[in-house]
């Protein structure tokens, strides 16, 4: 059973820049997850009933306009979770708006924790490094404009593989 995620890709130079730093942290998984922001996570999806999740998907990109994003500075789950991330300091309530109207339907999924949304810099890795990559990206600062999200198939090889584009109606004038 395929197991697929939507998420927003961040765009270049940051994505590499910040996948190349979780590649410097010694994260063996940095290669096989591109730079993103979840909106929904890894979710096993019968083969046949693809076809219902990305007419699902393309419908509510039709409901929702192109955004605002500005990523700023760093945040931590610790202790509950060994992750260092990128935080949202502008899109905050798009992204949430958006990944709650995408937990209908096909994709209904059980969030094990709530909706934060975010970019994963250092994952399960030790203290000294998560500590690192939180002093490290203090000062990351980007902003771009979201006009689509991606459907991802995991691939056990290859890693998460972007499928899927749905553009979202363009912002208002």
């Amino acid at each position: 059973m395929p197991t697929i995620g939507v998420a927003l890709a961040l765009p270049e130079p940051w994505a590499e820049e910040l996948q190349s730093y979780r590649r410097s942290l010694g994260d063996a998984t940095a290669d096989l997850i591109p730079t993103h922001i979840t909106l929904i996570p890894p979710t096993e999806v019968p083969e046949p009933e693809l076809h219902v999740v990305r007419e699902h998907l393309d419908l509510v990109a039709g409901k929702h306009t192109a955004f605002r994003m500005h990523l700023r500075g760093t945040g931590t789950f610790r202790p509950i979770s060994p992750v260092v991330f990128v935080t949202v300091a502008q899109g905050i309530g798009e992204s949430e708006q958006l990944a709650e109207d995408l937990r209908k339907g096909p994709l209904e999924v059980e969030l094990v924790f709530p909706y934060h949304p975010h970019v994963t810099v250092a994952h399960h890795l030790g203290d000294d490094l998560l500590d690192r990559a939180f002093t490290e990206l203090a000062e990351f600062d980007c902003a771009f404009e979201v006009d689509r999200f991606h459907l991802y198939v995991h691939d056990e090889v290859a890693g998460w593989r972007r499928t899927d584009d749905f553009p979202l109606q363009p912002a208002a004038g």
